[in-house]
């Protein structure tokens, strides 16, 4: 055998290649295929969006931070998803419980009296899962 032969002859060469990326090819179809069928992603439910406008105020001796939707998606029946978070201790509807759709109202009380600074958060929660998300948040000025 001729050492100058070996070094030239690359016949085997583009076939390795080829098989190789026929290979890598057959798994990366198999991995979306399966991720399709068998729903890898599932069906994550995403908080709403919406835009509140904040107002302090005081009601019965407690701190209250009312926030008005000003836009965005409807929230489906709040009466279910929706929490205070942060310094807030309970979050009410203004009206009927029902959807929150823009012009609607919540109440987040202190059960007492806010202090300069403090984090209020209205906190959706999923029907569906254990999935929530912060969807507004005031600081409160006082």
């Amino acid at each position: 055998m001729d050492l100058k032969e070996l070094f030239t002859d690359d016949d085997a060469v583009s076939p390795v290649i080829g098989v190789i990326l026929m290979v890598a090819i057959t798994v990366i179809l198999a991995a979306v295929i399966g991720a399709f069928v068998l729903d890898l992603g599932g069906n994550q439910d995403s908080a709403p969006s919406a835009t509140f406008d904040w107002e302090e105020t005081t009601k019965s001796s407690n701190d209250v931070a009312v926030a008005t939707v000003q836009s965005g998606e409807t929230i489906q029946d709040p009466g279910d998803v929706l929490s205070a978070g942060g310094s807030a201790s309970s979050l009410a509807l203004n009206g009927s419980p029902g959807d929150l759709d823009a012009g609607d109202a919540v109440d987040l009380e202190s059960g007492g009296s806010y202090s300069s600074g403090d984090n209020i958060q209205i906190v959706w929660s999923s029907p569906d899962s254990d999935q929530s998300s912060v969807i507004g948040e005031h600081t409160w000025q006082g």
